[in-house]
C-alpha cells in the first residue's frame, strides 16, 4: 500500500503563488501516474493535473491551465503542483494520489492521505 503524504497549503492573498508537495512511499513511485485533486467546502473532490510516468505528459483542469504546473522527482518520490495567480475560487483541501491513467478523468487508486488546506483571501 502506498502512503500519500501532502504538504506546502497555506493562506495566500488573490494573485499569490504557492507549491504544493506530495510525498509518496513505495518502490515503484517513477512508474505510477499521478493526479492533485481538490475539494472544497460543500463541493465534490474534483481533478487538478495529472503527469504520466512515461514521457511526463500532463494535464490540467481547465479553470487552472496556465496557472499551475505539475511536476514530479522520481529521485525523490515526490510530486509537485505549482500555482500561481491564485483565486479565492481555488480555496480547497488539496490531494495527491496514484491514478490509473494521467487523461481526464482521473481514477484515484490509493487511500487517501490527510491533504493540504490552500486559503486565498481575496
Amino acid at each position: 500500500q502506498v502512503q500519500l503524504v501532502e504538504s506546502g497549503g497555506g493562506l495566500v492573498q488573490a494573485g499569490g503563488s504557492l507549491r504544493l508537495s506530495c510525498a509518496i512511499s513505495g518502490h515503484s513511485f517513477s512508474s505510477y501516474n499521478m493526479g492533485w485533486f481538490r475539494q472544497a467546502p460543500g463541493k465534490e473532490r474534483e481533478s487538478v493535473a495529472s503527469i504520466s510516468w512515461i514521457g511526463g505528459s500532463t494535464y490540467y483542469l481547465d479553470s487552472v491551465k496556465g496557472r499551475f504546473t505539475i511536476s514530479r522527482d522520481n529521485a525523490k518520490n515526490t510530486v509537485y503542483l505549482q500555482m500561481i495567480s491564485l483565486k479565492p475560487e481555488d480555496t480547497a483541501v488539496y490531494y495527491c494520489n496514484v491514478v490509473r491513467t494521467a487523461r481526464f478523468p482521473l481514477d484515484p487508486r490509493q487511500p487517501w492521505g490527510q491533504g493540504t488546506q490552500v486559503t486565498v483571501s481575496s
